[in-house]
């Protein structure tokens, strides 16, 4: 019991961190997803999933802040019912203010006049622009709601993972839209989700400056002092026990910038062509000597 209070004072301490600053960051983010819906998203039919993509099927007959208000209304009550209000409470700043941002912005393109017709570079910024966008608002604690929320609904009624539950939904609205819009519309609908993603992963994580290798090799103290002495860079060594043989043997971790990742890999080939290695991305590196 003891545990699970200190758990909630941590997670309460985490949502507290910088409030002000995260709330001011996504007020700002939302804006830009709304003005990035009406500048180049919405003139050129993108149905590129969610709530805002069903907007755009269905925008000649409703308008389309209106749908996406009374979605995701709807959506937030379920999620409130089947999900929790802690599982809610970071979708209603987004819920409320996107639609208004839309409305407001709906005549932005009579601000800023895009002479360029190229329907591919439209794509190119609208995926950049709502992927920088959508990155800053999840990596505040915040959602604009939609097929979020219907995916983590999808999820725990039907138990399967938000990642295909929001691949599913956001494939049925798609094809909804190469049905009404035209294969092409899917073909540039796919670019733009692909730069969506791309973008809000780089946002949420970051870009990755350092590469964490993880070294298994006959020739340790080889492989060891080359990284101390040719790269200066640090190692930690890790017991490790092999899962088939059983084999007892130590694993190498090492840190090194990005630069020097060609290097430390070639330097290991060279002392030993049976090292086993694996390099991954480090996109937050803190402390140590």
């Amino acid at each position: 019991m003891k545990k699970n209070n200190e758990l909630k004072n941590i997670n309460k301490l985490i949502e507290k961190r910088h409030i002000f600053k995260r709330y001011i960051l996504s007020i700002i983010a939302i804006f830009v997803l709304a003005a990035t819906y009406n500048l180049f998203i919405l003139p050129n039919n993108l149905v590129y999933g969610g709530v805002s993509g069903i907007a755009v099927i269905t925008k000649k007959i409703i308008d389309p802040s209106v749908l996406i208000f009374i979605v995701n209304a709807i959506l937030l009550i379920f999620s409130f019912i089947i999900l929790g209000k802690e599982k809610t409470k970071g979708s209603i700043l987004g819920i409320m203010l996107y639609p208004i941002f839309i409305e407001l912005t709906k005549d932005i393109g009579t601000i800023f006049v895009l002479e360029n017709k190229d329907i591919l570079l439209n794509v190119l910024f609208a995926g950049f622009l709502s992927g920088v966008a959508a990155g800053t608002i999840l990596k505040n604690g915040f959602s604009t709601g939609g097929t979020d929320i219907a995916a983590q609904i999808v999820s725990k009624v039907f138990k399967i993972s938000v990642g295909k539950s929001l691949l599913i939904i956001d494939s049925i609205i798609i094809i909804c839209g190469g049905i009404y819009l035209g294969i092409i519309n899917v073909m540039y609908a796919i670019v733009l989700l692909y730069i969506y993603s791309l973008m809000t992963d780089k946002i949420i994580l970051g870009i990755s400056d350092n590469k964490a290798f993880y070294i298994i090799t006959k020739n340790e103290d080889e492989v060891k002092d080359f990284i101390l002495n040719n790269l200066n860079h640090g190692v930690t060594i890790l017991k490790a026990k092999g899962g088939y043989e059983g084999r007892k043997e130590n694993v190498l971790l090492c840190v090194v910038p990005a630069r020097h990742y060609f290097k430390l890999k070639e330097g290991i080939a060279l002392i030993d062509e049976e090292a086993f290695f694996v390099v991954t991305d480090a996109y937050e590196v803190r402390g140590g000597a």
